[in-house]
């Protein structure tokens, strides 16, 4: 799929842009240069005898002030469409049902006024009890928005926390994108003084280092999602929108460019130890959640892995995270991990650990 330069600006374009970013990343043709997310050479070491009730493993942990079930971020890959609006009203669902925390995709559509896309109180009214973050564009703050579109965008879901996503490669590669990026930790610094929530400052796909998530933590943010390189690539998702040759080779050129997710984490935590870490980028399974936990991260958080679930239908959507929490559950068993502390110690055979 091919779409010509259009203004980003344009609000007919995000719309449309927005509804192509679904189509191709539930496309099985889409090919490119896959990143590894580093989880593959994180292996635990076999606890033949766990002495443990593989139903009595403790998941559970608290994220922004409310307790959840199992330490899993549902991600949703875009905000934009109303054929969004079903996948958030689903996600919302099983959130509620798992007790689960969940973060929308950009709100940008709604905040520009064409259309909620399942961006409302709607999605609260189906999940009362668990987190809900909000999520901007953190360019958007350096042309033009201020701290009344960040009010506007966590009143409108009556979420707990907003997300200040970075994407410079996304921008960098899009016809129209936001390539002014100067002033952009200021301008997260003025929203962590004076929003009164939470901030959490999310990659999309390519990872944040430890040198940038200690100067973000030092500028008020509460919590890093590093989403790291290895999961869906924003690149390569543009290239396939791209008619022009040039512009479509260079987008693929960075379709495997960023910090790898588990050195991300471990990076992160490293430089933050005291900070909420969220472990995503290519988290596949609950087995990749548990590894993204022992790295050091607190909850782990899927996107791309979970779309087409969400897509199809509700029952399939719980049926994806249901089992993801149970494979989470069984590597904690076969760990010897009562519960998530356990985990974190749990012994690995990776010559990384």
């Amino acid at each position: 799929m091919t779409r010509d330069s259009e203004p980003a600006s344009s609000i007919d374009d995000l719309d449309a842009r927005k509804s192509d970013h679904l189509d191709i990343a539930l496309s099985p043709k889409l090919a490119f240069r896959q990143a590894e997310t580093g989880f593959e050479r994180v292996r635990f070491e076999h606890a033949a005898l766990p002495e443990l009730d593989l139903d009595a493993v403790d998941l559970g942990t608290t994220f922004l002030g409310r307790r959840l079930r199992a330490p899993i971020l549902i991600s949703s890959m875009t905000g934009g469409p109303q054929r969004a609006a079903r996948i958030n009203r689903r996600l919302a669902a099983v959130a509620r049902d798992l007790g689960l925390a969940l973060a929308v995709g950009s709100q940008r559509v709604a905040l520009e006024s064409r259309g909620a896309g399942g961006l409302d109180g709607e999605l609260r009214r189906l999940a009362p009890d668990v987190p809900i973050l909000a999520n901007v564009g953190a360019a958007q703050f350096v042309a033009g928005y201020g701290l009344r579109e960040a009010r506007r965008a966590v009143e409108m879901i009556e979420a707990d926390a907003l997300i200040v996503h970075l994407n410079p490669l996304q921008e960098a590669v899009q016809p129209g994108g936001d390539r002014n990026w100067r002033g952009v930790l200021a301008a997260i610094e003025a929203l962590a003084r004076d929003l009164g929530r939470p901030i959490v400052a999310k990659e999309v796909g390519a990872g944040i280092s430890g040198a940038l998530a200690r100067r973000l933590v030092d500028a008020g943010v509460a919590a890093i999602d590093v989403a790291g390189a290895g999961g869906t690539s924003w690149a390569a998702i543009e290239a396939e929108r791209i008619a022009d040759p040039v512009r479509r080779r260079t987008a693929l050129l960075f379709a495997d460019w960023g910090i790898p997710t588990a050195e991300a984490i471990r990076a992160v935590r490293a430089s933050c130890p005291d900070t909420v870490v969220i472990g995503s980028g290519g988290v596949r399974s609950g087995l990749d959640a548990a590894r993204a936990i022992r790295l050091g991260a607190d909850l782990a958080g899927q996107a791309g892995a979970s779309l087409a679930a969400a897509d199809d239908s509700g029952e399939a959507a719980h049926a994806h995270f249901t089992a993801l929490v149970e494979e989470l559950r069984i590597t904690c068993f076969l760990t010897g991990s009562a519960d998530l502390a356990a985990l974190r110690r749990a012994p690995l055979l990776s010559p990384d650990r």
